[in-house]
């Protein structure tokens, strides 16, 4: 059983936190209050940052159009791309990894690999693999065919996809 004197210890202490707690609260209100009251209503900007803009809309990038793209496309620089895939699809014949496998995909019908659960998602936008149907699925996985398994979030440079699926195309099939 506990005495008197270490009751009133843990009382001290409880009491002593408590008094801290609600002078703390009390100094910080204080110091950072930022509403009306004692402040003015008028407040200045502190610092601007200069954008180099005059406030007008920026011209949209000239989109390129896709089949150029392809046909510029470097298939070892896709290979360097394929390392943001390679934790999840192997590209040997027949060997599935979390992804299906990638080999021959150029061409090759949707949810085709043996051996692999789909989700059947991706059935609803695409018969075949073609470097179109491939080019908006790594763009946005999820936007291109919702309901997918595939939880990538995509690859947003159109270059990448292209040098990605030229390297796609040499994997045979």
């Amino acid at each position: 059983m506990l005495d008197t004197m270490t009751l009133t210890k843990i009382l001290g202490a409880f009491c002593g936190a408590l008094l801290i707690f609600l002078l703390g609260k009390w100094a910080g209100e204080t110091l950072y209050h930022v509403g009306a009251g004692g402040h003015g209503e008028e407040h200045a900007m502190g610092y601007a940052i200069e954008t180099g803009g005059d406030g007008a809309a920026a011209e949209p990038e000239e989109e390129v159009d896709f089949a150029t793209l392809l046909a510029s496309a470097d298939a070892g620089k896709g290979e360097k791309v394929f390392s943001k895939c390679r934790a999840c699809h192997k590209v040997e014949p027949g060997a599935n990894g979390t992804g299906p496998t990638l080999y021959g995909i150029v061409g090759r019908p949707v949810d085709s690999v043996d051996g692999f659960a789909y989700s059947g998602a991706l059935e609803e936008v695409a018969d075949v693999w073609t470097p179109e149907h491939l080019d908006g699925f790594l763009a946005n996985p999820k936007g291109y065919a919702p309901g997918t398994k595939m939880s990538f979030a995509g690859l947003k440079k159109p270059e990448d996809r292209a040098n990605l699926i030229a390297y796609l195309e040499t994997l045979g099939g």
